[in-house]
C-alpha cells in the first residue's frame, strides 16, 4: 500500500480501532458519513453496527479498494470538501460523522460540517481525530490560554467532549504531534444570536486583543466607532476592564446584540 504524504494519511493501527469505535458508539440504525476512511478500519466495524456508511475517500485507489465490499457502503471518490454538497440529497435521514482526517485538512473540514449543518443537512454529532492541541481549543472554558475564536464559534452552535487520547503510536506512519479523538454534537445555536456575521466579527476583533481590556479590545470592532466601547459594555451589563478570554459566549451574544440593536 502507497502511502501519499500529500492527502496527510496516517492509518489508525489495529490494536486502537476497537477503542475508537467504542467510543464512537455507533448503533444498527445510524447512518454514517466517514471522512476518510484509508484503508477501511474504522469502515468495517461501522458497517457490522450501522446500518449504512457513506465514505469519502479522496486516495483513487483506497477508494477502489473499499468499493463493493459491502452493500451497506457507498463510496463518494473526492476531496470532501468539494463533495459534501451530495449531502443535500440525505435531508430526511438523520446523520453521524466519524474521521480520521487528515491535520492539514481538519480545519476546513470541520467548518465544512457546520456550514452542512446551517444549510440543513440533518448532521446529529461528528466524532472526529484532530491533533490534541486543536482538541484542546474546542473544549476550552473561558479563563485559560486555549480559550479563543475557536473555541468560541465553535461552543456556540455545539456541544463538544473529548473521547479518547491517542500517542503518536496508535498510527502508521506515527505522526509528529499527540492526537485526541472528540465529539462534536451539534445543536442550534445557544443562545441565538440577532446577526451570526455580526457575532463572529465581534469574536475575531476582540480577540486580536485577547491581553487588553474590553474597553480597549473593542476598539479593533468597526462598529465600536458608531457605539462606543464604554456605552456598550454597560448595555451588555459587562465590566470594561475584564479581558475577552474571560468572556463566557453569552456574554460575547450579548455584547454582539448591543451592537446589532444600534445598527438597527
Amino acid at each position: 500500500m502507497v502511502i501519499r504524504k500529500r492527502y496527510g494519511q496516517h492509518f489508525l493501527e489495529p490494536a486502537w480501532v476497537a477503542k475508537v469505535v467504542r467510543a464512537i458508539d455507533p448503533r444498527l440504525t445510524d447512518t454514517f458519513v466517514e471522512i476518510g476512511p484509508g484503508r477501511g478500519a474504522l469502515t468495517r466495524p461501522l458497517l457490522v453496527h450501522t446500518k449504512a456508511v457513506l465514505a469519502f475517500e479522496i486516495d483513487r485507489d483506497l477508494a477502489a479498494d473499499l468499493r463493493g465490499t459491502d452493500p451497506k457502503l457507498t463510496v463518494v471518490e473526492g476531496d470532501f470538501l468539494d463533495s459534501a454538497g451530495t449531502l443535500g440529497g440525505w435531508r430526511s435521514t438523520p446523520l453521524r460523522v466519524a474521521g480520521n482526517l487528515p491535520y492539514n485538512v481538519a480545519s476546513p473540514i470541520r467548518f465544512k460540517l457546520f456550514e452542512l449543518y446551517a444549510w440543513g443537512v440533518p448532521l446529529v454529532d461528528a466524532t472526529l481525530m484532530l491533533q490534541r492541541e486543536v482538541a484542546d481549543r474546542l473544549i476550552a472554558p473561558p479563563g485559560g490560554r486555549e480559550y479563543g475564536v475557536l473555541s468560541i464559534l465553535v461552543q456556540h452552535t455545539a456541544d463538544v467532549e473529548q473521547l479518547l487520547a491517542l500517542p503518536p503510536g496508535a498510527f502508521r506512519p506515527a505522526p509528529k504531534v499527540r492526537s485526541a479523538l472528540v465529539r462534536v454534537r451539534f445543536r442550534p445555536q445557544q443562545p441565538p444570536a440577532k446577526d451570526p456575521a455580526a457575532f463572529t466579527a465581534l469574536v475575531q476583533a476582540v480577540f486580536t486583543r485577547r491581553r487588553k481590556t474590553l474597553a480597549n479590545a473593542l476598539l479593533a470592532f468597526p462598529p465600536s466607532t458608531r457605539l462606543s466601547p464604554a456605552s456598550a459594555l454597560e448595555q451588555a451589563g459587562i465590566d470594561g476592564k475584564r479581558r475577552p478570554e474571560t468572556l463566557a459566549v453569552s456574554d460575547l451574544v450579548r455584547l454582539s446584540d448591543v451592537y446589532v440593536s444600534v445598527s438597527r
